[in-house]
């Protein structure tokens, strides 16, 4: 293999979805319905969370940027995949892969520090309910935002700079329909110590704080609606945190089955598609996850629909 430094690198090539064109018109329709319905379903929450005072709560608030950040990972991966599905060229420029490469690492850690965040939240509203107004006010919840965006953006452009120094061969397949960092690596020909250090390091303590704090918060929560609360109170509060179990689950049990399904397989297949559903499918569900199980978001949703013909 001829090694190439990165300024002569001039495109990557992602996986095809398909030869065969009437399947791919099927695909092209199907991940742009997909798409517009993420859009449209976190749009209408954080809408609906916004034009409801009574919604004006640190969940709801932190539940409104989730949303933001769903519509804003789901767009750094599907608009490209679409261009590529209708122009029937699996290409992607080398400053193109670099930028998804950053944008998706920036929503996928912060979408995993909200959900630290939004665990927390619900421990102190069950566990400390007396306390919560003071301990969750207002300042302390846009800091977190705040803290958790900058954490994020640090780390992307920390391991987008690291691709920069890599040299590739002339073999630029990348086995997923996406800039994944994991697999642009791979595929450089220059020593690639420094960033899978960074790499594992990264996950391990960005990664595994907020999940150890959601362990931590649900460990501490159950253990006191168990031992407290009323079978109504029970219920309740279970219902609650229903909604939030749920997008945890769906997060990282897709997340972790794409490294564990590259590490294990050798199906670029199984990757790709496992790869699909953590950043195509799982951004989409979350607004059903919410409206469906949240009664003050189903009325909200309710009461946002029924201005609309007011405004045509």
């Amino acid at each position: 293999m001829e090694p190439r430094n990165q300024t002569d690198v001039l495109e990557f090539l992602l996986m095809r979805l398909t030869e065969d064109p009437e399947l791919r018109t099927i695909f092209f329709n199907l991940f742009l319905s997909m798409y517009l319905v993420t859009v449209l379903g976190n749009l209408l929450i954080i809408l609906a969370v916004i034009s409801d005072s009574h919604l004006h709560t640190p969940m709801y608030f932190f539940l409104s940027n989730l949303s933001f950040t769903d519509i804003c990972l789901s767009t750094s991966v599907i608009p490209k995949m679409l261009v590529n599905l209708q122009a029937q060229n699996p290409s992607i420029t080398y400053t193109g892969c670099l930028i998804q490469i950053c944008f998706a690492l920036i929503f996928v850690t912060l979408e995993n520090f909200l959900l630290g965040v939004m665990a927390y939240d619900r421990y102190v509203a069950i566990c400390h309910p007396l306390r919560y107004t003071i301990i969750m006010n207002p300042h302390l919840c846009v800091m977190l935002i705040l803290l958790s965006i900058s954490i994020s953006i640090g780390d992307a452009l920390l391991h987008s700079l690291m691709v920069l120094r890599l040299s590739f061969c002339t073999d630029l397949e990348i086995p997923l329909f996406f800039c994944e960092v994991v697999q642009v690596i791979k595929l450089a020909y220059s020593d690639t110590l420094i960033n899978n250090i960074l790499i594992y390091f990264a996950v391990s303590i960005l990664g595994g704080i907020p999940l150890s704090g959601i362990i931590f918060s649900y460990s501490q929560l159950f253990s006191s609606v168990l031992r407290e609360l009323s079978v109504g109170g029970k219920y309740k509060a279970f219902s609650t945190c229903g909604s939030h179990l749920s997008v945890v689950s769906l997060f990282y049990g897709t997340g972790f089955g794409l490294y564990i399904c590259s590490a294990i397989s050798e199906s670029s297949r199984k990757a790709a598609v496992t790869s699909l559903m953590y950043t195509v499918v799982t951004p989409m569900m979350n607004p059903f996850i919410y409206s469906l199980r949240n009664r003050d978001i189903k009325g909200a949703l309710r009461k946002l629909i029924g201005r609309v013909p007011s405004f045509l």
